[in-house]
């Protein structure tokens, strides 16, 4: 029986992954201290999909600077002390044989929120900061963020780049640029929250600007080996906003640039109603896959074992991303090993006992 496609390896750069179920980012809000450490509950929470079998997994998104943070609990890589953190988390999902890549990240205008007990923006006196963004535009409830100036934009790069330093230092094994969901990157590309009259607002090529100049500054900073990933939002769902066309030729820019791969999903830089379905990011991956002929994953509400593996084998995407289905479940690529007729070797030696039972 050939092995299914999901379960095929992928070489990007020097890194070759076992197979293309990987763990999307996912925020936990767990860092109660507040100091952008990650603790136990990342060691946990991470490691449980590194055990259970999947191809890579990438870290929630980690803030490059303080007032990058989405919440007051999130993780961050912006000093030693959270680089020293990880270590232990990176030994072991690499001790499962389960490489691990960071998502570096600024939220922009949607920083300093309330991650439990509230909504909106965390005030100064409990805790919270001064926002940035691209353009004085709030996002929805939020408070007006601060247009940043160029000394502000050359500091974002220079936080990027400090921040890719300390992943390898670290030992992750590959970096990923959030330019989705709505944070800062995601903010200077749409013409919906980036009303610029400067070199990086207006034109295409201007509002891409920053995170080609991101881009370049981590390939360099990171070296040749190293595999770079940018998550795109493909569309802002709203017309007149980002879309899967711009997205695409932003890609081949980025890819021109140094990033090797793109991990595609939508939305989060407006309020607007997307038609949930089962896979209805995926033609947006297959879109940009098609167009700019580059490699890409496909997330959302991919649920199912023959789901994923008709996304891959069918060529809509190179890898599948999963979240909350992992959540429900760490060990969905093991039992979705067994469910496609796939005899993987990596089964944990203290779980073989169960590796057969149907």
């Amino acid at each position: 029986m050939p092995t299914p496609a999901l379960f095929t390896p992928i070489t990007i750069r020097s890194l070759t992954l076992r197979n293309r179920l990987w763990v999307a980012p996912m925020c936990q809000y767990s860092v109660h201290e507040r100091d952008g450490v990650p603790t136990a509950w990342h060691l946990v929470h991470l490691g449980s999909f590194a055990k259970g079998g999947a191809g890579m997994i990438l870290t929630e998104a980690t803030a490059v600077s303080p007032e990058g943070r989405i919440s007051p609990e999130d993780t961050g890589i912006w000093n030693d002390a959270q680089r020293d953190a990880w270590r232990p988390i990176i030994d072991f999902s690499h001790s499962q044989g389960s490489p691990i890549g960071i998502q570096l990240a600024h939220a922009g205008r949607k920083a300093s929120t309330y991650s439990t007990g509230g909504h909106g923006t965390v005030p100064v006196e409990e805790g919270g900061w001064t926002t940035v963004a691209p353009s004085a535009i709030a996002f929805g409830g939020y408070a007006e963020p601060t247009a940043l100036d160029a000394a502000g934009i050359d500091a974002v790069v220079d936080d990027f780049t400090t921040a890719a330093r300390r992943s390898v230092e670290a030992g992750f094994d590959a970096i990923e640029i959030h330019a989705a969901h709505g944070y800062l990157l995601h903010q200077f590309l749409s013409p919906l929250s980036n009303e610029r009259t400067d070199e990086y607002g207006g034109s295409l090529e201007n509002r891409a600007r920053l995170l080609l100049r991101v881009v370049t500054a981590v390939r360099a900073e990171i070296g040749e080996d190293m595999p770079l990933f940018v998550r795109f939002s493909a569309t802002d769902w709203t017309e007149n906003g980002w879309d899967e066309d711009q997205t695409a030729i932003v890609t081949g820019w980025s890819r021109d640039a140094g990033a090797d791969f793109f991990d595609i999903s939508t939305g989060g830089n407006v309020s607007a109603p997307i038609p949930l379905s089962p896979g209805y990011q995926a033609p947006f991956a297959t879109h940009v896959k098609e167009q700019a002929g580059v490699p890409v994953s496909a997330v959302g509400l991919i649920t199912a074992a023959e789901q994923a593996e008709e996304l891959v084998a069918s060529g809509a995407a190179d890898v599948v991303m999963m979240a909350r289905e992992l959540l429900r479940d760490p060990h969905f690529p093991l039992r979705a090993a067994h469910e496609l007729g796939a005899d993987l070797d990596y089964w944990p030696a203290q779980y073989l006992r169960a590796k057969w039972a149907s």
